[in-house]
């Protein structure tokens, strides 16, 4: 018999990545779903009342439910922690103390915070990764078996949740106190290198950990192990790609970003912020795309198994400067003249790619030209994808992606997403038409109305539906390393196939086709004469939306996009 759908209403701090896929999955599980971000009590009281939810769940929460909601509806709260782990800076302590287990919880709100009844947990093998990255990755797998169990458990009127118990073996978290920059800061006459990434790693990417570099106060952010580089403790080296590397007790680490403290202030690449301070600083080169296995800042970085290349562009938080389009777009040029039939995009483990940069944007004293020049380089790079010729290319989805990274990996010839994933296929959320040839490569995947779709509702999708629409070709599983056995045996069969060449010429073929019936360029001049007035106009609402993004100003209500509870409050009140 067929489960009945249910009424579920997310109450969260921040439409972050884990709302975003517990969202989807909820939606493709056939359930009715809204949001409400937790502004205040009225706020999240008025939401429950206009919903009437069956059941409420909070993925991301950093504020109390009011009492008023919890003991009408069942509210489940997952916490980023084992049973018996209670308080904020749950993963901040878990990666300071190089614990070897953690886990994820689903706890009944009450009215203490993190004291409620269990309805699910589990826990995880830690991995020697950032804070954000394991949120990103093992928090969410957890948390979306967890919201899973925790349906199964709402339905089964037998369920009883457990009552929290601190005496049982099994209760390996224990609560704690916020950590304090105290706890995070680094002492460069004594740490080593391990020590100062665990605590830059356990900081990341909030708050970051309050240090003096060159004179200035700032929070780091991105760390880096350096294999060669040597100085005195706490010097800065030298600097790459607007990381700076700097001396430890045993070797040297790299930082990629700073936040100024004394000031209104971003993150942003290290020597951005340093600037004139880094007078005399020497730039560390390496290769524009290393091949050789090195412990060092790289950003891009090749590997060749067989006919098949793998090339990987790690860019903090999927985030693409021109500069480095531009050098993405010249390491895709250079390899073509290797011996490779497939050329297969990697991205970063934490993001594919998140499109232009919109920090580096907002400090620039040239916003629109710069935004312009950005946009004209993640076009160029999209373009050489698109030309290519030499070989076959793959886009290996292994993070999300969203806006010009969706269409990134669209321009090459097959894409595939790990489960788990999300993407956010549009642009209008950031005030903007959008460019990459997207109106080439998406109709042509989807058709014209489910692109229209797509781009209007601006809603984030998952891997498995993008599959469903065309928007990608496979999903392989969640895990990495079964994912990249996965992609690997896809990868080495196409390449092997006897069709290859079939493939690779009906690819050309068609592009001259393309060409001859309507030039890629018309496509890409269309779409940039709709942004141009996004940049070049002072009051675009891309110049608010970009400023409130970059300095994470808290909204004032949530958009009816996602709280549909409130899109038809308005449909009715028309």
């Amino acid at each position: 018999m067929k489960e009945r759908t249910l009424k579920i209403l997310l109450i969260v701090t921040a439409f972050n990545s884990l709302t975003q896929r517990i969202f989807c999955e909820l939606r493709d599980a056939g359930h009715e779903v809204s949001v409400e971000y937790a502004i205040n009590n009225s706020v999240m009281e008025e939401a429950v009342e206009l919903f009437k939810p069956d059941l409420i769940i909070c993925p991301y929460l950093t504020k109390k439910i009011p009492e008023s909601i919890w003991k009408k509806i069942t509210t489940i709260i997952i916490h980023p922690g084992p049973k018996g782990d209670r308080g904020p800076s749950s993963l901040d302590w878990a990666v300071m103390k190089n614990v070897k287990v953690w886990g994820v919880t689903a706890l009944q709100a009450n009215s203490e915070m993190d004291a409620g009844d269990i309805w699910a947990s589990e826990t995880f093998e830690m991995r020697d990764a950032s804070k954000a990255s394991i949120y990103r990755r093992e928090v969410a797998a957890l948390a979306s078996r967890l919201v899973k169990e925790v349906l199964r458990k709402f339905r089964d009127k037998n369920f009883i949740p457990e009552k929290q118990d601190l005496s049982k073996p099994d209760y390996i978290g224990r609560p704690h106190s916020a950590m304090k920059q105290a706890d995070r800061q680094i002492d460069w006459t004594k740490d080593d290198t391990d020590t100062v990434i665990k605590k830059i790693r356990a900081s990341d990417s909030i708050p970051g950990v309050l240090d003096n570099i060159l004179g200035l106060e700032c929070y780091l952010y991105g760390a880096h192990k350096e294999d060669i580089l040597r100085g005195r403790p706490g010097e800065v080296l030298a600097k790459r790609y607007g990381a700076i590397c700097i001396g430890t007790v045993d070797g040297a680490v790299w930082i990629t970003h700073l936040k100024e403290k004394a000031v209104k202030s971003m993150k942003l690449p290290a020597t951005f912020v340093l600037k004139s301070r880094l007078k005399g600083i020497k730039e560390s080169r390496i290769p524009l795309v290393l091949e050789e296995k090195r412990e060092t800042f790289k950003e891009i970085w090749f590997e060749q198994k067989a006919d098949v290349g793998y090339l990987y562009f790690n860019f903090y938080n999927g985030a693409m400067s021109s500069e480095q389009c531009m050098r993405l777009k010249y390491a895709i040029e250079y390899l073509k003249e290797k011996d490779i039939k497939l050329l297969v995009l990697m991205g970063g483990e934490d993001f594919f790619s998140n499109g232009i940069h919109l920090n580096i944007l907002e400090d620039s004293q040239k916003k629109a030209e710069d935004g312009w020049s950005n946009i004209h380089s993640m076009n160029e790079l999209v373009k050489t994808i698109l030309y290519t010729e030499e070989f076959l290319t793959v886009a290996a989805v292994r993070g999300n992606a969203g806006a010009g990274g969706v269409f990134l990996a669209l321009a090459c010839d097959f894409v595939i997403a790990r489960e788990g994933v999300v993407l956010n296929p549009h642009y209008k959320t950031m005030g903007l038409y959008g460019s990459e040839y997207w109106t080439y490569t998406l109709p042509k995947r989807v058709g014209e109305n489910t692109a229209l779709r797509l781009t209007e509702e601006c809603l984030p999708v998952s891997a498995s539906k993008a599959c469903k629409l065309g928007l990608v070709d496979k999903v392989f599983d969640e895990d990495f390393l079964k994912f990249h056995n996965e992609l690997e045996k896809f990868c080495c069969k196409l390449a092997d196939s006897d069709e290859f060449y079939n493939i690779l010429d009906e690819k050309i073929e068609k592009l001259e086709l393309q060409e001859s019936i309507k030039p890629l360029q018309t496509y890409r001049d269309m779409e940039l004469e709709k942004m141009r007035p996004s940049f070049f106009d002072e009051t675009s609402e891309f110049h608010k939306l970009r400023h409130d993004f970059v300095y994470k100003v808290c909204p004032i209500s949530t958009p009816n996009r996602i709280a549909f509870h409130r899109k038809k409050l308005c449909m009715n009140t028309v």
